[in-house]
C-alpha cells in the first residue's frame, strides 16, 4: 500500500520535542524608563497606550501614580522607577503607559519610551546579580550589551505586579 503525501510530509517532519529545542529563545517585550531599561515577558503585555490624565489616589504607595481610564475600565498606573528603588518616574507628552495582566489584576506602568518586541536567546540570559538590591528579587535575569546597544533587565513581570497589588492593598 502506497503512503499518501500528507503521511510521507508527517513522517519527514521533525519530532515537536527537538523543535523546541532547536532554537531556545524567548520574546520579550522592551521599554525604556528613566535610566533603565527592561523587558516583560510578552504574554504578559496586553498593550501599550498613551498617557493621559491620571487620577492621583489619597493613601496609597508612592509608587502608585493614580488611576486612569481606558477601555472603560479603571487601571492602577504604577511608577517602576519608585517601586524599584532607582528613582521617580516623570509623566510627559511622550509617555507611554504598558497594560500588563498577572491572573485577575491587571495595571498599567509607565514608559518613557518603547523599544519594542525583542527575541531574546535564553543562552545569552544571565541570572540576575547578587545583593540586596530590592530590584534583583524581580529579575529574570539580564542580558548583557551587544551589538544591539545596552544591557536589558528582565523583569518577572507577574511577580511584580503581585508583590504591588499586595504592598498596595496592606495600606
Amino acid at each position: 500500500m502506497e503512503t499518501s503525501p500528507l503521511q510521507r510530509a508527517l513522517k519527514a517532519a521533525p519530532d515537536r520535542s527537538s523543535v523546541g529545542q532547536a532554537r531556545p529563545e524567548q520574546e520579550f517585550f522592551c521599554f525604556k524608563v528613566g535610566e533603565l531599561r527592561l523587558g516583560v515577558p510578552s504574554e504578559t503585555v496586553l498593550e501599550v497606550f498613551r498617557a493621559g490624565r491620571l487620577t492621583p489616589l489619597p493613601r496609597t504607595p508612592a509608587f502608585v501614580m493614580g488611576v486612569t481610564g481606558h477601555r472603560g475600565q479603571v487601571l492602577p498606573v504604577l511608577d517602576l522607577l519608585r517601586f524599584l528603588g532607582k528613582g521617580e518616574a516623570r509623566v510627559g507628552e511622550r509617555t507611554r503607559l504598558c497594560v500588563g495582566a498577572s491572573g485577575p489584576y491587571v495595571a498599567a506602568v509607565v514608559a518613557d519610551s518603547v523599544l519594542g518586541l525583542r527575541r531574546i536567546l535564553t543562552s545569552d540570559i544571565l541570572p540576575p546579580p547578587l545583593g540586596g538590591d530590592a530590584a534583583a528579587e524581580h529579575l529574570l535575569g539580564v542580558v548583557q550589551p551587544g551589538t544591539r546597544g545596552e544591557g536589558i533587565a528582565l523583569l518577572n513581570f507577574a511577580k511584580l505586579l503581585q508583590t504591588a497589588r499586595q504592598r498596595a492593598v496592606m495600606r
